[in-house]
């Protein structure tokens, strides 16, 4: 899977509250914001369901893979959605960055991606 999943069924504004907070107890901030739903409708007159995209950083892993892989900005921040999904439930999405990692193809990267994988699954693991 090209993402790590957990759906929930507390409210869109909870589910984001609690995914922030999860992601900073685990080192991530947040440094990008997209508000999907805004967007599309100011852009193109579009309605979509709630639906935002995080843009999640560790600065330690960060400066790492900038270390081996210059042009690894292309794939950083790691990507949060979270999307109403109309039924009572919300889902919230983290890309997962062993999946995402491997089009780079430097196995020194390897390692801290699996580090960063076990943090994002366990900021996704303290959201209710």
């Amino acid at each position: 899977m090209y993402y790590l999943n957990k759906t929930t069924s507390l409210a869109f504004s909870v589910a984001e509250e609690q995914i922030r907070a999860a992601l900073k107890e685990v080192g991530f901030g947040i440094l990008t914001e997209i508000d999907m739903q805004g967007t599309l409708k100011a852009k193109i007159d579009k309605d979509i369901q709630p639906y935002k995209i995080l843009g999640a950083c560790n600065p330690k892993f960060a400066y790492q893979a900038v270390q081996e892989e210059e042009k690894i900005g292309i794939m950083l921040p790691c990507n949060v959605t979270i999307i109403d999904n109309q039924n009572g439930t919300v889902d919230i999405s983290i890309m997962n960055p062993e999946v995402a990692l491997k089009v780079v193809e430097n196995d020194n990267i390897a390692p801290f991606a699996a580090e960063v994988k076990s943090l994002l699954e366990s900021a996704l693991s303290n959201v209710e």
